[in-house]
């Protein structure tokens, strides 16, 4: 599917370490030495090394993966799969009761995480023996892989807070890898490794092209996201125990500049899909202005396993049904699927979506209820339309466990069965590119930041852009007679006539638009750990969940602790006591 990221040379598998805990200096036999590999020619491997490992960041086994990196652990989603004793470890991640820093859902992810890291390091060091005159792509090149360290970094931290901080500067034996710390008690908090991360995105953007001519290299436009998004991350400053305790409105300035970059382009390179359905697409890989990064995937490329596919989220579709084989994972909550519901007015019903649920009485509750478009983009339920086929109807059969996950089947990341990009050897799988940043969350990232430095009215137009085209995305919500799959009813915001636009309600608005416009996509536990309020939502949202799940009744999170996942405890074995665990393990 995508020429660049999949011509990658056995031999420069080889050349790579594997891992912070089965090290790098000791050469393995019958390989060949990267120190052979100096020429121009050769620095194109390096690169493509990284991009490759890059493939395994939504992996299942990692929690890169979207779907319970961000979704389960929040409101959006449930775990799913055959019971809560299915997938080790996520049921504990899932509840925040129970999670062990010992297992290998944690482990193993730090440890590829790292590997991608090295890899960087890797090419960076090569790339810096070359001239630009004899390689005149090396600035970029070095700005891909900047750019993908950065990257790897930051979800890191996302996910564990204090990390050890590895740049091309690390070099040597294992004890100085070993020795540097996940956190330097020199400095009085975290904002240090944000800084770092920080700094590699800008040095990224300095160097990317506006215009990659290979599809899945990162841009410009990529950094410059996501240098913005660093920023907005490092404004919401916290104390040791994840509180957040200031909101640093310099960092949201500066951030907003970056935005400001991208959206300026609006029309140009980038901008919204007439229709949201687009950005679900295997057909639209790499063929919008609305993705602005994408990680490549591939079916059929003649590699000896089928292709370079995305076991991420394989295990995510339905069980035994129409054409799918496993496994049932990634249930949409029936919060999530409440949350979509409408009033009279078109707006969400902020304060009551949640009253009453699908379980309550199926078969009136599509009937009773109006709804935003978005529903049907990222949920099927039984009698609907599986994934804009009105001639496949989604049936409970394709539920696997409904009395522990109920019925509400998450869509997003899932083709039609029919798509030609399906794989099963043992697990299914698919090959559609994994869309990693957009323009419409970046059009909601802008929002966000002119609430939060009072020009609130500002940010009146984008979040409308955003309901307008879900409004305007109706055309494939269709059943086989033509008609409406459901009653769909959505208004933009009019201040004076449906609302009162004040920086409180834009700001509830923005959170909510947030909340429908990534549904299930992994976004929603980082963003209400960014805005402080996990505690709170989680708390809730358990409350109601507790009447409907027998297996939510030991849920319960815990403020200081649950924001991050404990740093894995072979890691700290590894690392002979220079790591710090954090609050609560």
């Amino acid at each position: 599917m995508n020429k660049y990221t999949y011509f990658l040379l056995s031999a420069f598998l080889t050349l790579f370490f594997t891992g912070c805990d089965r090290y790098l200096d000791v050469a393995p036999k019958q390989v060949l030495d990267e120190g052979l590999l100096t020429k121009p020619e050769d620095m194109d491997g390096f690169v493509t090394a990284a991009y490759a490992r890059m493939t395994d960041i939504p992996s299942f086994d990692s929690p890169f993966s979207p779907w319970w990196s961000g979704s389960m652990r929040a409101d959006d989603s449930y775990k799913g799969g055959g019971g809560t004793w299915d997938g080790d470890g996520w049921h504990n991640m899932e509840t925040f009761v129970g999670l062990n820093p010992n297992g290998w859902p944690l482990d193993y992810p730090w440890y590829v995480s790292y590997q991608i890291i090295q890899r960087c390091n890797t090419a960076i060091q090569k790339l810096q023996l070359i001239s630009a005159e004899a390689y005149p792509s090396r600035d970029a090149r070095i700005g891909e892989v900047k750019f993908i360290r950065a990257f790897v970094h930051f979800r890191l931290k996302q996910f564990f807070k204090y990390i050890p901080y590895i740049d091309e500067n690390v070099v040597g034996s294992t004890a100085e890898f070993e020795a540097v710390p996940n956190r330097d008690k020199t400095h009085p908090n975290d904002q240090y490794l944000w800084e770092k991360i920080l700094n590699d995105f800008k040095d990224a953007e300095s160097r990317l092209p506006d215009t990659q001519e290979d599809k899945g290299r990162v841009d410009k436009n990529a950094a410059t996201a996501m240098v913005a998004r660093t920023l907005m991350f490092m404004a919401y400053e916290q104390d040791d125990m994840h509180k957040v305790v200031n909101i640093n409105k310099d960092r949201l300035t500066e951030a907003l500049t970056y935005i400001n970059k991208i959206t300026g382009q609006e029309g140009a390179k980038v901008g919204l899909q007439a229709d949201f359905s687009d950005n679900f697409e295997v057909e639209f890989d790499n063929k919008t202005k609305e993705s602005i990064w994408e990680i490549q995937y591939s079916i059929n490329d003649g590699s000896s396993t089928g292709g370079k596919i995305n076991r991420g989220e394989g295990l995510n579709h339905p069980f035994q049904w129409g054409g799918f084989t496993c496994c049932g994972f990634h249930h949409i909550s029936y919060a999530m699927g409440n949350a979509f519901k409408t009033g009279a007015d078109g707006l969400p019903l902020f304060d009551t979506y949640n009253n009453g649920s699908y379980m309550d009485n199926p078969a009136t509750y599509f009937t009773s209820n109006s709804f935003d478009p978005r529903f049907s983009h990222t949920i099927a339920a039984p009698g609907l339309p599986w994934k804009y086929d009105p001639n496949l109807i989604f049936e409970s059969k394709g539920v696997r466990n409904a009395a522990e996950y109920g019925y509400f089947k998450s869509i997003k990341e899932l083709p039609r069965p029919n798509c030609g990009c399906l794989l099963y050897d043992g697990w299914q799988f698919n090959s559609m590119n994994k869309r990693m940043i957009r323009y419409d969350e970046v059009l909601l990232w802008k929002a966000e930041l002119l609430i939060q430095l009072d020009r609130h009215m500002e940010a009146l137009e984008p979040i409308n852009k955003i309901r307008q085209r879900a409004a305007n995305s109706t055309r494939r919500l269709v059943k086989s007679n033509g008609q409406p799959v459901l009653n769909y009813r959505i208004e933009t915001y009019k201040p004076g006539v449906n609302c009162a636009w004040t920086k409180d309600f834009a700001l509830k608005a923005m959170q909510w638009e947030n909340r429908l416009e990534m549904a299930g996509e992994g976004r929603r536990f980082f963003d209400l750990q960014r805005w402080g309020i996990l505690e709170k939502t989680m708390n809730d949202y358990f409350a109601i969940e507790k009447t409907r799940f027998a297996w939510m009744n030991i849920a319960k999170f815990t403020s200081g602790r649950d924001e991050f996942f404990p740093i894995p405890q072979p890691q700290i074995n590894w690392a002979k006591g220079n790591y710090t665990q954090n609050p609560g393990y």
